[in-house]
């Protein structure tokens, strides 16, 4: 091997190693590293920070899931949210769409929330969920429709899908089954 070669070698894997961090594993190694010297105070600080980077990542993620506006409506702007481990903590990403008669409706998926648990627990028990509004088959998951057409399903005991609005319930439930679940199950 040239001396050229040799000196390359630890440039390259320096340069590997940059493209590998990020500022979520910047923040972990922060509060490693202040863990380790006992400064506890800025450890939770950086490993605060890192959960909600990661929230961030998973608002990200959930954004991409979102479906197309339907024939004849139009999307309005991904908006995403990542509460940390304030309160309950959640992260979430939605959008509104609009038809031309001025109906709307709104897509949320949520996730990173102890409250899923609960809700979760409630669609679980088909007469329970009963009582909360219709049971309803998205592809092969259970969602609850309200009386006034809204759609709530739980996907995996960890995220959940909210299709509220103004629209009609059949146009509800058509973004209900946009949304792409096997993908969301896969997160």
């Amino acid at each position: 091997m040239s001396a050229l070669r040799m000196l390359a070698v630890p440039f390259l894997l320096v340069a590997m190693n940059a493209a590998l961090a990020d500022d979520v594993t910047d923040a972990l190694e922060q509060a490693r590293k202040a863990y380790q010297a006992g400064d506890f105070a800025t450890a939770k600080q950086s490993a605060d920070l890192a959960s909600q980077l990661i929230g961030q990542k998973n608002a990200e993620g959930f954004a991409a899931l979102l479906p197309a506006p339907l024939a004849g409506w139009t999307a309005g702007k991904v908006e995403t949210t990542s509460l940390g481990s304030v309160g309950f903590g959640v992260t979430s990403a939605s959008r509104t769409y609009s038809a031309a008669d001025g109906k709307n409706v709104q897509v949320q998926i949520s996730g990173d929330s102890a409250l899923l648990t609960q809700f979760a627990t409630l669609l679980s028990n088909p007469q329970i969920a009963g009582v909360l509004g219709k049971v309803v088959m998205i592809g092969t998951q259970r969602a609850i429709q309200s009386n006034d057409g809204d759609v709530h399903m739980v996907i995996n005991n960890k995220f959940l899908v909210s299709v509220t609005g103004s629209g009609s319930p059949e146009s509800k439930l058509g973004y209900a089954r946009a949304v792409d679940v096997a993908k969301l199950a896969k997160m």
